[in-house]
């Protein structure tokens, strides 16, 4: 720590992950097997990290952007003992943490805790961390991986992508995702530097910008935020030093490959994959610029190392070439299963019926497998859906929707929006006598529920269209209308040239009629990636740049005009730590924290040389939290 600035060099971080690790091992017992990490992404969630798993525990990252419900749920789920956070969240884990819940503040671990190795013993099959996806019983739920399934995935990762101690990798998102977790360990296994950037909390603007100046190799996200992020920038505007691009969490197309065919050099791969959260990549498709595909959707590709997938119909029997079935994967390094959920884990893991360690997980995604084994992945086949890359079950939006006394019932269904993306649409009958207004509804939503499972649009019916059955007959639920919806506040006009025109780029981007001034964008349907839209078009025809954190606070158009005005400057937040070397091959003993070890005791290069400037593998936060690279 130098004037308030992080800074970690590799055995910086092994002595800080050593001192947590003590830190941890001091609070716990033998048999305490979780710990929590509140933290955004930066050094001390990289930290926290790598001292969870050397004190042979398992680690489920937190967001803290997410609703405090939300949160006390996972770790009373999850049966942390400890909750690992920082000065910045120290008082909101100090309120959600139960009794017999510890709350260890990274900040103030003492400086003479022990900074030697732990080395305590880890097998391969034990438990690393737990990743919550949404769940259909209306709470998410948590899928628990072992060491061995991520070395295996981080092993063929850079196999695939040729990692190399040369590469810096960005993390855009929150580490409770599984995307964050391979390229964190991507990097750290391989010698590469890693970036982490809050796209949630720093939006897309600044991201060019980013890219170019840190001179990142490999981007892996999600395939909305990367359409978000080329429709913001110039068409002339280039990557020079990306050198692999990895779309995953949903399909792409050949509109989507022309996108990265203009913004990204000859040199660089685009690699399509396809992996649940509970199997990790099972596909992927290598795309380069001569690619001449169809505008229709873009293959997943071709088989993942030990990872077999197979087409099944609803008898369990494989499907013949070019028929429809649903996507199974059959493999030694599945997830070990549903955290706390056996019936659940032994539903969806079956064992392989030929025998031996291989078990068999049901995606409930349907596809297609052409002659030389190219898979094309169809959707879905029950009621989960993706939304801006992220697995979401209705049923937990829809009893959500049930908890609201203005709700008598509603249905939840995912349809494409102005722009062709998939945006949820709430169906809601209204309770007698009760009143549903839709920022209320969003409000109250919010409490429980991360932004990104908040329906965009609110249907009101007097009924729901039914089967001769009776059940819902969900073709037959109407389009959304294109009409304000129903607000609190009334309609009030623009009242001056500046409101006038705002109001105009949002009927544009909202696909809304009418917008009052006093309406509020994320009520109208907006979402963060709108948003970078958004203030891309006010950059353009109002001259003025805007950070996504005032569209935070000023999210209705009189607000937002009223910070336009002001001209309110952009900040910029970033941190890179630095790692090395993930082998071909795994023996039966590795595990993340063994070779994790192994990469901190070997020798490093002193800087990482990305074509002829050099660059020392260091992390660095200012006070106000701009970044920079030393």
């Amino acid at each position: 720590m130098v004037n308030g600035e992080d800074r970690l060099s590799y055995g910086e971080l092994n002595r800080a992950a050593n001192q947590i690790a003590h830190a941890l091992l001091a609070r716990l017992r033998p048999e305490d097997t979780t710990v929590a990490l509140l933290l955004r992404p930066g050094t001390s969630i990289v930290s926290a990290i790598v001292g969870a798993l050397k004190a042979g525990k398992i680690y489920v990252a937190l967001d803290p952007s997410y609703p405090e419900a939300r949160i006390a749920y996972m770790l009373s789920d999850s049966q942390a003992k400890v909750v690992v956070t920082d000065t910045e969240h120290i008082g909101l884990a100090r309120q959600l943490a139960t009794e017999g819940q510890d709350v260890l503040d990274v900040a103030a671990i003492d400086g003479g805790t022990i900074v030697a190795n732990p080395d305590l013993p880890a097998l391969g099959e034990a438990g690393a961390f737990l990743l919550y996806t949404s769940g259909s019983t209306g709470n998410p739920k948590g899928v628990l991986h072992s060491h061995r399934n991520v070395l295996v995935e981080v092993r063929n990762y850079t196999v695939d992508a040729h990692i190399s101690p040369a590469d810096r990798l960005s993390v855009w998102h929150s580490f409770s995702f599984a995307n964050s977790v391979r390229n964190l360990y991507g990097a750290l296994l391989n010698g590469g530097a890693v970036f982490p950037y809050d796209v949630a909390a720093q939006g897309l603007m600044p991201l060019p910008d980013w890219i170019q100046k840190h001179e990142i190799t490999m981007i892996h996200t999600l395939a909305t935020t990367f359409r978000g992020l080329v429709d913001v920038v110039p068409d002339n505007l280039t990557f020079p030093s990306v050198r692999v691009l990895r779309l995953g969490g949903e399909g792409i197309t050949g509109d989507d490959v022309r996108k990265f065919k203009r913004h990204f050099p000859a040199s660089c791969v685009l690699m399509h994959v396809m992996g649940p959260t509970e199997t990790f990549s099972i596909r992927r498709c290598f795309i380069g610029h001569d690619w001449t595909g169809a505008d229709g959707r873009v293959p997943v590709g071709y088989p993942v190392a030990d990872k077999e997938v197979m087409l099944l119909d609803e008898a369990r029997k494989r499907v013949g070439s070019g028929e429809v079935g649903e996507i199974v994967v059959r493999s030694k390094y599945l997830a070990v299963g549903y955290w706390r959920q056996p019936e659940l884990t032994r539903a969806s893991f079956v064992p392989d019926p030929d025998g031996g360690e291989a078990r068999l997980y049901f995606t409930g995604d349907l596809g297609t497998m052409r002659s030389d084994g190219c898979l094309t992945h169809l959707g879905r086949k029950d009621f989960q859906v993706k939304i801006r890359g992220h697995r979401i079950e209705t049923g937990e939006i829809e009893a959500a929707l049930a908890r609201v006394d203005s709700i008598k019932a509603a249905v939840v269904h995912a349809q494409p929006d102005g722009r062709g993306e998939q945006r949820l649409v709430a169906y809601v009958i209204a309770a007698p006598g009760k009143t549903a207004v839709v920022s209320e509804l969003r409000q109250e939503l919010g409490r429980t529920l991360p932004d990104v499972m908040v329906p965009s649009t609110f249907v009101f019916l007097e009924e729901f269209p039914l089967l001769p059955n009776g059940k819902l007959n969900r073709r037959a639920l109407p389009n959304p209308p294109v009409e304000r919806p129903m607000l609190r506040q009334p309609y009030v006009p623009p009242r001056h040239p500046l409101e006038w025109q705002i109001v105009r780029i949002w009927r544009e981007l909202l696909g809304v009629p009418r917008v009052g001034v006093f309406d509020d964008f994320f009520d109208l349907g907006g979402h963060s990636l709108l948003a970078a839209h958004l203030l891309r078009r006010l950059e353009d025809e109002v001259g003025c740049r805007l950070p996504l954190t005032v569209l935070l606070s000023a999210s209705t158009v009189s607000e937002l005009a009223i910070a336009v005005q002001r001209e309110e400057p952009l900040g910029m937040d970033l941190v890179a730590p630095c790692a090395r070397a993930v082998p071909s091959r795994l023996s039966s003993s590795s595990t993340v924290t063994t070779m994790a070890a192994a990469s901190i005791r070997a020798p490093w290069p002193k800087a990482c040389r990305r074509s002829s400037r050099s660059m020392p593998c260091t992390l660095i936060r200012s006070p106000s939290g701009a970044c920079q690279t030393r």
